[in-house]
């Protein structure tokens, strides 16, 4: 449960938050995404009171601003990388495989357009999950634990680009992390605890 959480984010910038398990961390990223609704107070992105939308609109605000970038990657076994990465852009307007495409030749996987995430790396998993999140160009990108499950050479990989998109997309971007080493990478840290931010 959170308690009395205060926090402001201006685009172009990347915040850590480190925490325990059970301090709140995915439930804050939860609710900032939108998957769930505070019982109090309010959360804003663009202007825009998130807690008044609801059913299509709803929907539409997380698709068009809000890109997810899990542990566990969340890719469909089904489908290639380039599929994966365009699945966001179903209900949205526009042709988006080129920028699929240049996406993915950003994040190193240019020679696996075709392959099935069942012939990818941790590592490629994890971009594919990146490059899929900014499809759509989201204005807040919420990465929870995005290099828990990596080795160093990989999360040294992730973490710069996930460090530098900010500047480059002009986004927020907001890493849950349990690695000092990721978090010090950001200039903006917060520490949870119990639900509450205790250093920031």
């Amino acid at each position: 449960m959170l308690d009395e959480i205060n926090l402001q984010l201006e685009k172009g910038e990347a915040a850590s938050i480190m925490g325990p398990s059970g301090s709140g961390k995915s439930t804050l990223l939860s609710i900032l995404g939108a998957l769930e609704s505070p019982t109090s107070g309010e959360i804003e992105l663009d202007g825009e009171n998130v807690g008044a939308l609801q059913g299509d609109k709803l929907a539409a605000f997380r698709n068009r601003k809000v890109g997810f970038v899990f542990q566990d990657h969340c890719l469909l076994p089904q489908c290639t990388v380039l599929e994966n990465v365009l699945i966001p852009t179903l209900v949205a307007k526009g042709f988006y495989v080129d920028a699929a495409k240049r996406l993915l030749e950003q994040v190193g996987l240019t020679g696996r357009l075709d392959h099935l995430p069942s012939q990818l790396s941790g590592g490629e998993k994890q971009r594919v999950a990146i490059a899929r999140a900014l499809i759509c160009d989201p204005h807040l990108l919420l990465c929870d634990e995005p290099t828990g499950n990596l080795d160093r050479r990989t999360t040294e990989t992730v973490a710069d680009l996930l460090v530098n998109l900010p500047n480059r997309k002009n986004m927020i971007v907001l890493l849950v992390t349990h690695s000092e080493w990721l978090a010090s990478r950001v200039t903006r840290r917060f520490h949870l605890m119990d639900g509450k931010i205790i250093t920031a």
